[in-house]
């Protein structure tokens, strides 16, 4: 009787660490992650792209520092974006670089005019972000001119934010450099149920470059 009691205590406490082991293994997030995003237009460095709503997903894998993933963006009315990148970021710092890439251009995944080619850092401390950019080619699909400049700056505040952006080359109508990115924006968070709930931003953006006013509100799943 002592024997089965024992063995059976035994038994208990492996099931129990077991459990454990298990419990903690399904706590620990996958690094690979997904999204699905919806705007009611696609405004990009104060310039829209694209026409009306658009969905933009994405797939990406994180560790230790390391992103990779591919950022899109669709529309019904044929405009497609798809967007591998990579970046690492330590401290407050990152570094990255991503391939503009449209699909449903003419010309080859590698072709130069389907193609531009962006190397890009960034600072991040408390809501302050400051960001530079820099194209590498020139490409006819995407109208980079070579060497596009962008340099954007951000503060976030507890209820709203304020974004500051400037370029050159295809960010601009000349292509020479200005500021084309004025914008202030929000957010809230829809509760659905009590385990359910939608993220919304809205963004209300103006290019004094090309004198042009935006407003983008979209949700998150």
């Amino acid at each position: 009787m002592k024997k089965i009691l024992t063995i059976t205590a035994s038994v208990l406490m492996l099931i129990t660490f077991v459990t454990s082991v298990k419990a903690q293994e399904e706590e620990k997030a996958s690094p690979f992650s997904l999204g699905a995003d919806f705007y009611s237009n696609y405004v990009w460095r104060g310039s829209v792209l694209g026409t009306g709503p658009a969905f933009q997903p994405s797939v990406k894998f994180s560790t230790s520092g390391l992103t990779i993933g591919v950022w899109g963006s669709f529309d019904a009315f044929g405009y497609a974006e798809v967007d591998p990148y990579i970046s690492y970021s330590i401290k407050g710092f990152s570094i990255g670089f991503t391939d503009y890439y449209y699909p449903r251009a003419d010309g080859a995944f590698a072709s130069d005019s389907t193609n531009a080619f962006e190397l890009n850092a960034g600072y991040t401390i408390g809501g302050l972000s400051l960001s530079a950019n820099y194209i590498f080619n020139e490409a006819s699909v995407p109208a980079s001119a070579g060497k596009d400049k962008y340099f954007q700056a951000a503060y976030a505040f507890k209820n709203f934010s304020l974004t500051v952006g400037a370029g050159d080359g295809w960010h601009t109508s000349d292509g020479k450099f200005a500021v084309c990115n004025l914008g202030i924006g929000t957010s809230k968070v829809i509760n659905v149920t009590e385990n359910f709930s939608i993220p919304v931003t809205g963004q209300v953006i103006y290019n004094p470059e090309k004198d042009k006013l935006y407003m983008v509100v979209g949700f998150s799943l």
